[in-house]
C-alpha cells in the first residue's frame, strides 16, 4: 500500500524518482480505508534529508500510512527553510489533542549537553509524556533514545573518549523476538555519536529490555513497556552518503574525526561506501509497524490510552 503524504513535500518526489509507492492527501482521500496515523517529531537540522530518510523506510509495508510532522514551538531550525517549517511541520500544541498509531523521534545535535541545558527540554519532555496517553508505540532514534531512557527510566548518558562513528555489527538478544523477524543472527548499524548508555545502568531496570548490543558500538536497542516503547541508539534510517557528508563536512571545518569505521570501501574515502545495513533497517521498521503498531492499535483510534 503506498504512504499518504503532506500535498506537495519534497520527499514525494525524491522516493518516486527510487520508484517507491506515495500517494499524497488529496488522492489518499478518495480511498476508503482506515489508515495508520504516524507522527514524526524531526529533530535533526537537515528536516528534509531526514524526513525522506524515514519515508523511504515507511513505506517498505503494505499498511496505508498517513504521516504527520511534528515540530518543536520553544526551537526554531536554523537548517530548513521557515516556508517548508510552515507549510509541512505543526506545533505540538496542535497537535496533543489527536491520537497517534505511531510515533517516531529523531536524533538531534545536542547529545553533549546535559538534558537539563538543552533549550527545549521541558517541552520534550511533556511530550515523552504525551505519548504515554495519545501513542500505541513509539520509537527513539539516537539522542531521543537516550533522552527517553532518561527521562522515564533515568538512565544516565555517558561521554566517548572519541565519537562512535561508523558501520558495526550487531547481534539480536532473542531471535524469535518480533521485532527481529527475518533478520540475520548479525545485522550492520550506522552509528554516529559522542555519548552512551551502559548495559549495566539498563539491567538495573526490570521494567526495560535490552534487545541487541554490539561489542564495539554498545547497546543499540532497548525495549519498554512490551514495546509501547523503543530505543534506538544508533541511525538504521541513514542514507548511504550520510556518513560520508558527516565526516567530509567534520574534515572541513578541522574538526578532529576518525574514518568512519567498516564503511568505506577499502577504508579508502575516495571509494564509495560499502551499503550493508539496508535490509536489516527495512525490516526493523516494517517489523515495528506490523507487530506493534498496527497488531496492538485499537481500530478506534481514540481508544488508545
Amino acid at each position: 500500500m503506498p504512504l499518504n503524504l503532506p500535498d506537495k513535500l519534497p520527499a514525494i518526489e525524491l522516493l518516486k524518482e527510487e520508484n517507491i509507492f506515495v500517494i499524497d492527501n488529496s488522492r489518499a482521500s478518495q480511498q476508503d480505508i482506515r489508515p495508520l496515523k504516524i507522527v514524526i517529531l524531526n529533530l535533526m537540522p537537515l528536516k528534509i534529508t531526514t524526513e525522506t530518510d524515514l519515508v523511504r523506510l515507511l513505506s517498505n509495508t503494505p499498511l496505508q500510512l498517513e504521516i504527520s510532522f511534528m515540530k518543536l514551538k520553544s526551537h526554531t531550525s536554523k537548517n530548513t527553510p521557515i516556508e517548508h517549517m510552515m507549510t509541512f511541520y505543526d506545533d505540538f500544541e496542535k497537535m496533543k489533542n489527536e491520537k497517534y498509531d505511531g510515533m517516531i523521534i529523531t536524533g538531534a545535535p545536542v547529545e553533549q549537553m546535559d538534558y537539563e541545558e538543552v533549550s527545549y527540554w521541558n517541552e520534550i519532555t511533556e511530550i515523552f509524556d504525551w505519548t504515554r496517553t495519545h501513542v500505541t508505540s513509539t520509537l527513539y532514534i539516537c539522542w531521543a533514545a537516550q533522552a527517553g531512557l532518561y527521562h522515564y527510566y533515568g538512565v544516565p548518558k555517558y561521554p566517548l573518549n572519541k565519537k562512535m562513528f561508523g558501520i558495526f555489527e550487531h547481534t539480536p538478544k532473542d531471535m524469535l523476538h518480533p521485532i527481529f523477524r527475518g533478520f540475520d543472527d548479525v545485522f550492520y548499524v550506522p552509528h554516529s555519536r559522542y555519548t552512551e548508555v551502559r548495559r549495566e545502568d539498563i539491567l538495573k531496570i526490570p521494567e526495560l529490555e535490552i534487545l541487541s548490543e554490539s561489542p564495539e558500538s554498545g547497546v543499540y536497542m532497548v525495549m519498554g513497556r512490551n514495546g509501547r516503547e523503543f530505543f534506538v541508539t544508533g541511525h538504521s534510517e541513514y542514507a548511504p552518503l550520510t556518513l560520508d557528508g558527516e565526516y567530509k563536512r567534520d574534515l572541513e571545518k578541522g574538526l578532529e574525526i576518525d574514518l568512519p569505521c567498516n564503511y568505506y570501501l577499502d577504508d579508502n574515502p575516495a571509494n564509495p561506501p560499502v551499503v550493508r545495513w539496508r535490509g536489516h533497517a527495512n525490516l526493523l521498521f516494517s517489523n515495528w509497524l506490523n507487530y506493534f503498531v498496527y497488531q496492538e492499535t485499537p481500530y478506534n483510534i481514540d481508544d488508545i490510552r
